[in-house]
């Protein structure tokens, strides 16, 4: 599905898929990101959910755009029960919303990207 060729970086990591996606794959892909500003992890599960069988360029990136949100859900989690977290949340606010855009990019450009620092809970 992917090329051996990735690029990496601490913003994650993206690679070109085996076949160029349609305009239609491109643009839930985009919105599977970018809407889980508003909507947080319902987007991403509802494009997954129905696109799964259709398009592997969606489905990736619905489901690692699920894996993300549920992994800084978590962290989120973790830190507004700790003292010196809940200090700490803005910034972990604002990598989560650097990650999502850097995704959506990524998804317009028709690459596949992997979020960094993600639990992999949907396989």
């Amino acid at each position: 599905m992917t090329s051996s060729n990735p690029s990496n970086s601490f913003l994650g990591t993206d690679q070109a898929p085996a076949y160029t996606p349609t305009s239609d794959e491109r643009t839930l892909a985009i919105l599977s990101h970018v809407l889980t500003i508003f909507f947080w992890i319902f987007p991403p599960l509802i494009i997954y959910l129905i696109k799964k069988d259709e398009s592997k360029f969606v489905a990736e990136h619905a489901k690692e755009s699920l894996n993300f949100q549920i992994t800084a859900a978590i962290v989120f989690i973790i830190l507004f029960i700790t003292i010196i977290g809940i200090f700490l949340l803005w910034i972990v606010g604002i990598l989560v919303l650097v990650l999502v855009i850097v995704a959506t990019v990524k998804a317009s450009e028709s690459k596949l990207y992997r979020y960094p620092f993600t639990l992999r809970l949907i396989k």
